[in-house]
């Protein structure tokens, strides 16, 4: 299985929904569109919420190239508006992220616990 990065690279989509996502996505409310595409409980994190909402946007294409009577655009565009924002809320906490700290290769106090 694909991590969630590669997930999103390999996204192709019609040019008229990517730009319809681009333009919703800058006014990208989480609590709001989580609660509505999720439903009322506590939010995922980022990266939980991207792995659900893939799999949503995954049936959604398959409708859209099936043609199916069901398929909804603006719900498409919807999820795909998520997905953007979500996937800036992931970069967003992974660059906040610091660093682990590594130990000192010069540090001496293990040497000192074992004398």
């Amino acid at each position: 299985m694909q991590d969630i990065r590669s997930q999103l690279a390999a996204l192709n989509r019609p040019a008229l929904l990517v730009r319809a996502a681009e333009i919703g996505a800058a006014r990208y409310a989480r609590p709001t569109a989580l609660a509505r595409l999720f439903g009322p409980g506590p939010f995922p994190t980022p990266r939980e919420a991207l792995a659900r909402l893939l799999e949503v946007e995954a049936g959604l294409d398959r409708a859209r190239r099936a043609r199916r009577a069901e398929y909804r655009a603006a719900e498409h565009v919807e999820v795909l508006i998520a997905v953007m924002g979500e996937a800036r809320e992931l970069d967003a906490a992974t660059q906040a992220a610091p660093p682990a700290p590594q130990p000192k290769a010069s540090d001496i106090s293990p040497l000192r616990a074992a004398t």
